[in-house]
């Protein structure tokens, strides 16, 4: 299986983009790993909310395929505790699917378009977080989930 998150608009903090890369590099040695920024819309402040979730929408569904399985970082999301998530990667994996897309919108959210095609939506907390940090805790979270399912160390450390 693949697993990709996809986010809208760059991490302009390099500390934050150096966290964000270690990680991603770690996660690479258990499973197929990619991150793909949409640039941010241009000229987004003539926009209404609505057109701009419109337009990141349509963005975001380009880079999927018929066979994609599309989950929400959303904050009305099922919340899970890091086992938990580790759970549902497995059983995502045992389910055949070839790629499963996990999808940070820009922000306001996600457009109706996008709601419809999700098959899934996941929360990280009740709390609001930067989409920049978002990223950051969604690769640490999966690299987590992974080392849980080798019975490796690092969730206990």
């Amino acid at each position: 299986m693949i697993i990709k998150l996809i986010a809208i608009g760059k991490t302009d903090n390099a500390q934050l983009q150096n966290l964000i890369s270690e990680y991603s590099n770690r996660l690479k040695h258990y499973v197929r790993f990619e991150l793909e920024i949409i640039p941010d819309i241009k000229n987004a402040k003539n926009l209404s909310e609505a057109q701009q979730k419109e337009k990141e929408g349509g963005l975001i569904l380009k880079k999927l395929t018929n066979s994609d399985v599309l989950i929400l970082l959303d904050e009305n999301g099922k919340q899970f505790t890091s086992i938990e998530f580790s759970n549902y990667l497995q059983k995502k994996m045992n389910s055949g699917i070839k790629q499963l897309v996990l999808a940070i919108g820009g922000p306001y959210g996600f457009s109706n378009d996008i709601y419809t095609k999700a098959q899934g939506k996941i929360s990280l907390s009740k709390m609001t977080f930067s989409h920049q940090m978002v990223r950051l805790f969604v690769v640490e979270q999966l690299y987590r989930s992974f080392t849980i399912l080798k019975n490796e160390p690092y969730h206990h450390r």
